[in-house]
């Protein structure tokens, strides 16, 4: 999969700030079954298709498994997350969201020059991606930026950061909040 949806997916968080498309008002109370609105713990289950702001497919789940997530959990990124409140299965949406609402912007203290015998030599390719590993032991997605000739310069930014995201969603099932026992 392209995209990291989910932040889980890629290791990293998406950003946070406005978003283009305001999200719905107040979810509406369903008052028949199967006509759930989307609200903060509800289940949902979706289709989507992701491109960027040229129009260029970068990924979509049509015709496979729908993503299902947990609303207002955080599990996909905020400007998504908050364009889908109130909506019901069967809806569908075209939401445009800013790099501040999706992946963040791109952050130029994100990109690092190690020396090159910290890198694995298959991997000193531009383009080459890897997983190293933070001070505190967390793994960080990289893509090697430039190859110099004693270091390698990595780019640890999302490869969505910085980028106008459109999606294309359709929900396919949205399943009542569980209470909390």
């Amino acid at each position: 999969m392209i995209l990291a949806l989910t932040a889980s997916l890629s290791g990293c968080s998406p950003g946070s700030g406005s978003s283009t498309v305001p999200p719905e008002t107040a979810p509406v109370k369903a008052t028949k079954t199967g006509d759930l609105a989307i609200e903060n713990g509800s289940t949902v289950k979706l289709e989507y298709a992701l491109t960027d702001d040229k129009g260029t497919l970068l990924d979509t789940n049509k015709g496979k498994e729908p993503l299902a997530y947990t609303h207002g959990q955080g599990q996909i990124i905020p400007g998504l997350e908050k364009a889908l409140i109130g909506l019901r299965t069967g809806d569908a949406k075209h939401v445009v969201i800013r790099p501040e609402e999706a992946y963040g912007p791109i952050r130029p203290e994100a990109v690092v020059e190690v020396p090159k015998e910290r890198i694995p030599e298959k991997l000193q390719t531009v383009g080459a991606h890897l997983v190293a590993q933070r001070k505190d032991g967390q793994p960080m997605q990289a893509f090697v930026k430039e190859v110099k000739e004693k270091t390698v310069v990595l780019d640890t930014n999302h490869p969505l950061a910085g980028k106008i995201l459109t999606f294309d969603v359709t929900i396919v099932g949205v399943e009542a909040a569980q209470e909390k026992k």
